[in-house]
C-alpha cells in the first residue's frame, strides 16, 4: 500500500489563540505517538517570521492508517477544539516518491 502524507498550515488567532493551540497540540500529540503505530511522522512547526503560523507534516504507512488516525477519540476532540483557535487552514495532500527516511529503498 501507498504511503499517505500531508502538510497542514494552520493561522492562528491571535497571541492567546496560539498559546491555547499549542497547548493542544502538547496535549494531544503523546497520545498520536502513542496510540497509532500507522503514524510514522508527525512534525509541528512553527514559521520563521510567521508567530501566529503552525505548519504540520504528517506521513502515514496508508491511507487506511489516517482514516485510523482521523477516528481516534483524541484527534476527534482536537479537530473539535481546534476551531477555537485557528483563524484559516489549508491543508496539502502530498505523494511520498523520493527522499531519505521514510520511503522504502531510500
Amino acid at each position: 500500500m501507498p504511503m499517505m502524507a500531508l502538510s497542514v498550515r494552520f493561522e492562528l488567532k491571535d497571541e492567546a489563540a496560539a498559546a491555547g493551540f499549542d497547548a493542544l497540540v502538547t496535549r494531544t500529540l503523546p497520545l498520536i505517538v502513542s496510540e497509532e503505530p500507522g503514524t510514522l511522522l508527525y512534525l509541528v512547526n512553527t514559521v520563521d517570521g510567521a508567530p501566529l503560523s503552525r505548519v504540520f507534516n504528517e506521513y502515514y504507512a496508508s491511507p487506511e492508517a489516517f482514516d485510523a488516525h482521523e477516528q481516534q477519540p483524541h484527534v476527534q476532540a482536537f479537530l473539535a477544539e481546534r476551531a477555537l483557535y485557528v483563524k484559516s487552514y489549508h491543508v496539502d495532500r502530498l505523494t511520498p516518491t523520493v527522499g531519505k527516511g521514510l520511503i522504502p529503498g531510500d
